[in-house]
């Protein structure tokens, strides 16, 4: 019998597991890939406050050292329900069932797709959602990325690093990511803004070849010879599998406020997989401590009853 268990061994998981086992609460993180989430494949991190620079691994290893010496545990398992009984949960994996007192949906958010024909297919065949993690296989070609955010400007500049041409593709005329990463991508002689613009198909045999690129305003097609595209569109977040426990908006993210209270009582959520506006490091270390410090208030609170 666990007192917390978390579901999410990312940045909020891994937060609240430090917070929960400094509570005296045995405390299990379920994590179906690899303990760290989405940081891990940030080169550095420079915008975590009282921390100049850190790599995202390091960051991550950090915070997985910091948890397990404490005493939490983790196991790698994918939840796949919560289940509940008499006021006991039981959170069923895909290789065994686990009771506890309380549950922290902390499953983060994974990389949207464009939703194109043949994109799954040549997925690790010239598409890529993870710049710094692949980047370095395009050294000297052309590629290019997809988004207006800052992952997909910080991306764009990692690659204009490693590649001869960088194509920059964003369905409107202005960028969404911060003043400064445009200013710096604007220097870059190696980097093509294609404004206004959509990929509509994906070319090649067994490698991507080509992206066909459509302006929305003038509905000009143009296909642009890449050997790679790096797609960085955004986030969707995987609870479908606990839409019976919480309420999901119409994207799919868990409904909760800045206290991480899901409305079930002993459910709390943390991080990239709830309802929010920003989604960054230090807002999900900090849904980790106030979900975790929730769960606890919610046990003390339950055993005097």
């Amino acid at each position: 019998m666990y007192d917390l268990i978390i579901i999410g061994a990312g940045t909020a998981g891994l937060s609240a597991a430090v917070y929960g086992v400094r509570a005296g609460k045995r405390v299990l993180l379920l994590e179906e890939q690899v303990y760290g989430g989405q940081i891990l494949s940030a080169v550095e991190v420079e915008n975590y406050p009282g921390i100049r620079r850190i790599s995202g691994y390091e960051f991550a290893e950090n915070l997985y050292r910091q948890a397990t010496e404490l005493g939490a545990e983790l196991r790698y398992e994918k939840a796949v329900k919560i289940r509940e009984e008499g006021g006991e949960k039981t959170v069923i994996t895909n290789r065994s069932g686990y009771a506890c007192r309380a549950v922290i949906l902390a499953t983060g958010a994974k990389k949207r797709r464009l939703g194109l024909e043949r994109e799954e297919e040549l997925t690790g065949a010239g598409i890529s959602y993870c710049a710094t993690c692949d980047g370095a296989f395009y050294r000297g070609k052309d590629t290019a990325v997809t988004g207006g955010g800052n992952t997909a400007l910080e991306d764009a500049l990692f690659l204009s690093g490693y590649c001869r041409k960088v194509y920059l593709i964003h369905r409107r005329d202005w960028f969404r990511g911060e003043e400064r990463l445009v200013r710096a991508l604007k220097e870059k002689e190696n980097v093509v803004m294609v404004m206004e613009s959509r990929i509509i198909r994906l070319n090649g045999k067994a490698h991507l070849e080509t992206v066909t690129v459509k302006n929305s305003r003038t509905e000009r097609e143009e296909e642009l010879l890449v050997a790679g595209l790096f797609i960085a569109v955004g986030q969707e977040p995987d609870n479908r599998a606990f839409s019976d426990a919480v309420r999901l908006d119409a994207s799919g993210y868990v409904e909760a406020g800045e206290d991480c209270r899901t409305g079930r009582a002993g459910i709390f959520t943390a991080g990239d997989c709830r309802t929010k506006e920003v989604r960054q490091l230090a807002t999900a270390a900090a849904d980790g401590a106030v979900a975790a410090l929730a769960a606890c208030a919610y046990m003390e609170q339950s055993s005097w009853q």
